[in-house]
């Protein structure tokens, strides 16, 4: 018994490191959702089913089908400027990781009709 209690003991705390690590990028994604849903949602539709209060404005869940949702980072960091006169703030490196996070979890397939040129980004 002596022999496995090595193995034991690493199994018990490998899993518990495992499990203590979930619920931290579960707070990124609930954080970016409530940023999203703070700033964002008067003109992005921001969840898995409503439309867009704006009808120029993508959907969040398939801003993916646009850009990739990585690429975003850089744009939310410096600030987006998305015509109309319209801008976004830049946003701080936490807010920004919260909210790709949030994004990457949202996204949906979109059929072709669906699809529209990317506006610019910047």
């Amino acid at each position: 018994m002596r022999a496995f209690a090595p193995f034991l003991i690493a199994a018990v705390v490998f899993t518990g490191a495992a499990q203590g690590q979930e619920p931290a990028s579960q707070t990124l994604v609930q954080r970016g959702q409530s940023l999203v849903a703070a700033n964002c949602s008067s003109c992005h539709a921001i969840g898995g089913r409503e439309s867009n209060a704006t009808r120029t404005a993508p959907a969040f869940r398939t801003i993916a089908q646009i850009y990739p949702v990585a690429h975003l980072e850089e744009a939310l960091a410096e600030g987006l400027s998305v015509g109309a006169g319209h801008e976004h703030e830049a946003l701080q490196a936490g807010e920004v990781r919260a909210i790709v996070a949030y994004l990457e979890t949202i996204q949906t397939e979109q059929t072709p009709q669906q699809r529209r040129a990317p506006p610019a980004v910047g």
